[in-house]
């Protein structure tokens, strides 16, 4: 094996040095957006938390202890206990893992659609298109929490009709963006050679459209985690969300923040404060990754 000395001449030190590009982003991130970073500290900390509750939790979240009723903090119960006896603690970690199975489910099938569908109507074209924004226009005239809360007294209250009701508004407002940046794509010279070598349309549009849109798609979805954590401790709260006994940071302010707010005020904080970290970390960390990945906002 032989090794060309030119390349070892014209090589710099930074070169040999030169991270790969993952951790690259991760680096420009920290440098360019340190608040971006912090909130993402704070998604991997939920993520972990989230991941390892049954390990971290020190007692069962769904037991019912009558004699701890309205403990509050201590060395016992680090962060009290609600009217049940049950150990907020123990429910918040294993509610961040419900909130993380809700956000994540529902803002990645909504997005994953409305990237589907964004980048075939904007191919496409034509009468569809058009036809396909009036129903967008449609899905978007209502508000978000009316479009769930309509959805989920169809369907009923539970964790899986929730995530179809945090999932169906999510689409029209992904769709409308990647058509956004697919419309562009569809005049690139690659498209036009690739229906000159008579490749098919589906191919076109997985292959060479969808892989181009995969910036704005990333963006989308890490914001629509903190909206769709948001979106289900309301209708938790609103008592058309996660049921009991499943631990449920809306769930938790439902039975704390009414009838306990002045005698345990602990029930309603700690969850209150877990949601405001959750969806704040979310969304800082989706415009910091959106200032990262965007080409047009990384050259400035």
């Amino acid at each position: 094996m032989t090794i060309d000395s030119n390349v070892i001449l014209k090589s710099r030190p930074e070169d040999l040095l030169d991270p790969p590009g993952y951790l690259r982003t991760t680096l420009t991130l920290i440098r360019k957006q340190p608040f971006g970073a912090f909130a993402a500290s704070i998604v991997l900390v939920m993520l972990l938390v989230g991941i390892f509750a049954p390990y971290l939790a020190p007692y069962d979240p769904i037991e019912v202890a009558f004699e701890n009723m309205l403990r509050p903090p201590g060395s016992d119960f680090l962060l009290g206990t609600d009217q049940f006896g049950r150990d907020i603690f123990s429910r918040l970690l294993y509610g961040a893992r419900t909130a993380l199975f809700v956000g994540f489910t529902g803002a990645f099938v909504g997005s994953t659609i409305g990237l589907v569908l964004g980048v075939t109507s904007a191919y496409v074209g034509g009468r569809f298109d058009l036809y396909f924004q009036r129903v967008m226009d449609v899905f978007q005239a209502f508000p978000l929490i009316i479009m769930a809360l309509a959805i989920v007294s169809i369907f009923g209250p539970s964790v899986q009709n929730v995530i179809i009701a945090i999932t169906i508004p999510f689409i029209p407002d992904c769709a409308r963006v990647i058509r956004s940046s697919a419309l562009a794509l569809r005049e690139i010279p690659y498209i036009d050679a690739a229906r000159a070598n008579g490749f098919s349309n589906t191919r076109i549009v997985l292959r060479h459209m969808i892989p181009n849109v995969m910036a704005p798609y990333l963006i989308l979805v890490t914001t629509f985690v903190g909206h769709a954590i948001l979106l289900e401790a309301s209708l938790s709260y609103l008592g058309m969300g996660v049921q009991e006994p499943t631990p449920a940071w809306g769930l938790m302010l439902q039975g704390g923040a009414e009838e306990y707010v002045e005698s345990a005020p602990w029930m309603a904080i700690w969850p209150g404060i877990a949601i405001s970290l959750a969806v704040f970390g979310f969304n800082i960390f989706g415009d910091a990754a959106r200032d990262v990945l965007d080409p047009k906002l990384r050259s400035q």
